[in-house]
């Protein structure tokens, strides 16, 4: 994949791109566990954000500009490839070339990653920095920063593709701008599309077709000129990769809290490194959590950290706090699908209830039965008819149905 954006160069001391003394700052949100190995601590605890990188375009002629830019075509997948690639030597127990990595970082991804920050007003650029220099100089276990690298990336990839179905959606009356935009969001998702196979794998399900139908229905929406289609059709990709990161962290039985259990009877260290992916994936899902469900999205965060000892991770407990916390969001899903009734909206936000449903869907069969969960996915396309057809009397049993059953979920999975 290739997209052309602005680079800036970097100024480099002897201290490499970061002083010591802001390494300091940055590592008083890390805490030494064990023999050699840390973690960043709770993603919105301390420290400055640092600014985006300028990305506006230079008014004066090109040449006055040359020493401050660059234009580049860069090559996301490719580079992060690349820089996976070398951070796979810890796991073999070889000498990982950090500076490399560092430099892929800093001149390739590290303005993406900015941006996503500023925007979502998160910190990934400063845990991906101190990650990669504690993984330099030992005071963090190769491994760890290796992961921490690497799920954070996937979630600004992902943010990424969010990112450009909005700027799609704002653009709509400009066809070929919203093609352009799709086939990027696309190109984000293939760089993360071997975590949603993992996931298939894993647990018997398709959510790569999932995903596929997802852009296949954006595509035709697209060539409609039907804006609702595209809403519908991206909230299938959306959640469809909530699911996949919740399958990653919390579910049963191959999510990373389960690993964490089993790991820390055999090998402690080894289990602070599971640990450290399961928080890392936990980061893509964690605001949707915390939006609907402040109490299970703390506790799971809590889980994850690696202040926490993995011999206390109780797996269960991380499940069922992901089980409330996605039926509650569906809930409110489905209650803000009421007071929008008749837009657009009540749409969009019906088939993200019946989508989180989805997401914990064998959780709930799992808890309620398999013939009330079928009777449940029923209620809820029934429930989605009737707010495409406008029909309010035939929604408003149905969602009364809904919330029950879902309340009952939240009851069960205490």
């Amino acid at each position: 994949m290739k997209i052309i954006i602005k680079i800036h160069k970097i100024n480099e001391t002897g201290d490499s791109f970061m002083k010591k003394r802001e390494l300091k700052r940055i590592f008083a949100k890390f805490l030494m566990v064990g023999a050699s190995v840390t973690l960043l601590t709770a993603c919105n605890s301390g420290g400055e954000t640092k600014e985006p990188a300028e990305t506006t375009e230079e008014t004066a002629p090109a040449e006055d500009a040359a020493d401050d830019e660059a234009t580049e075509e860069v090559n996301y997948a490719q580079v992060f490839e690349e820089a996976k690639t070398e951070l796979d030597k810890a796991k073999e127990g070889k000498e990982v070339d950090f500076d490399k990595v560092t430099d892929l970082y800093t001149n390739n991804l590290q303005s993406l990653v900015q941006e996503r920050d500023a925007e979502l007003e998160s910190k990934h650029d400063e845990q991906i920095i101190a990650a990669l220099q504690a993984g330099k100089d030992g005071s963090m276990d190769k491994v760890v920063a290796k992961q921490v690298f690497d799920k954070l990336m996937q979630k600004v990839f992902y943010t990424t593709m969010k990112h450009e179905f909005t700027e799609a959606a704002d653009n709509w009356a400009d066809k070929e701008a919203v093609k352009a935009e799709v086939e990027e969001a696309k190109e984000f998702y293939a760089i993360i599309q071997s975590t949603v196979e993992k996931r298939d794998a894993a647990y018997e399900t398709t959510m790569v077709d999932a995903i596929a139908g997802g852009f296949d229905e954006i595509d035709k929406a697209v060539e409609a000129d039907d804006l609702l289609a595209f809403q519908l059709g991206k909230q299938v990709v959306d959640k469809t990769l909530i699911k996949t990161f919740y399958f990653a962290a919390g579910a049963i039985p191959n999510g990373y809290a389960t690993k964490v259990a089993t790991e820390a009877v055999k090998d402690e260290q080894m289990a602070k490194v599971v640990q450290a992916e399961g928080w890392a994936f936990y980061q893509s899902v964690s605001k949707y959590l915390a939006n609907h469900a402040p109490e299970e999205a703390a506790f799971i965060e809590k889980q994850f950290d690696l202040q926490t000892d993995v011999k206390t991770v109780d797996a269960a407990q991380v499940n069922k706090a992901f089980v409330r916390g996605f039926a509650q969001t569906a809930i409110d899903e489905y209650k803000e699908s009421m007071e929008a009734w008749g837009e657009d909206k009540s749409v969009i936000t019906a088939l993200e209830g019946a989508l989180f449903i989805d997401v914990i869907g064998q959780d709930i069969q799992t808890l309620l039965g398999e013939e009330a969960y079928t009777q449940l996915t029923e209620q809820a396309q029934q429930y989605l008819e009737a707010s495409k057809a406008k029909d309010k009397a035939a929604g408003e049993p149905v969602l009364k149905e809904l919330e029950a059953t879902l309340q009952s979920v939240i009851e069960k999975a205490k």
